[in-house]
């Protein structure tokens, strides 16, 4: 009679285990689908249709393509860095693109201010030195100033410079932001 008692308790114990291990992948699934930015999901679905097993995959891509990103980040940072070294007595240089839809200044000098727009997202790197100090705030009100809305903001330090990059997306699509202007208003913010 105890073993059966016995064997009863342990089914018992191991299915509120395999329970509470179901909940907590969902938990931990859901979690996960939620960092996924709602435009990356397509408009035919909403995250709330769709499968558990194709918000992994949909996790999974998109996890993919930050990777890509960064790497793709990398390799114009240090080609940057690269270019900035072989013309450090040059003097900085502004390109319009219009084709590619960037507004773009390239030069050693520092600080570099660099913009570039893709749909309704617009991205932002300030390179300074160590002494030359501006008020990340202020660049921030300019982009929120001119209709965008800053996503994300983050600087880092390599060797005497300091990388500031923000991501910003478009508040009013129809509207857009003129980024002609937030560049000339970040450059006489910075200079």
């Amino acid at each position: 009679m105890k073993k059966c008692t016995s064997e009863t308790s342990s089914k018992l114990d191991r299915k509120t285990v395999e329970r509470n291990r179901r909940i907590q992948m969902k938990g931990l699934c859901f979690k996960l689908a939620s960092m996924v930015p709602p435009q990356y999901f397509k408009s035919s679905k909403s995250k709330e249709m769709m499968t558990q097993q194709s918000q992994l995959d949909l996790a999974a891509s998109y996890i993919k393509q930050l990777t890509e990103r960064i790497e793709n980040l990398k390799e114009r940072k240090e080609k940057e860095l690269k270019s900035q070294s072989g013309t450090s007595n040059k003097s900085s240089i502004t390109n319009v693109d219009r084709a590619n839809n960037k507004a773009v200044v390239v030069g050693s000098r520092l600080p570099i201010i660099k913009m570039s727009e893709s749909g309704p997202s617009i991205e932002v790197m300030l390179i300074s030195g160590l002494n030359k100090n501006f008020m990340f705030y202020e660049v921030i009100s300019v982009l929120q100033e001119e209709g965008a809305e800053v996503v994300s903001a983050n600087f880092s330090t390599v060797g005497d410079k300091i990388f500031h990059t923000l991501h910003a997306q478009v508040k009013i699509s129809r509207v857009g932001v003129e980024t002609t202007r937030v560049w000339q208003r970040l450059q006489d913010l910075i200079y």
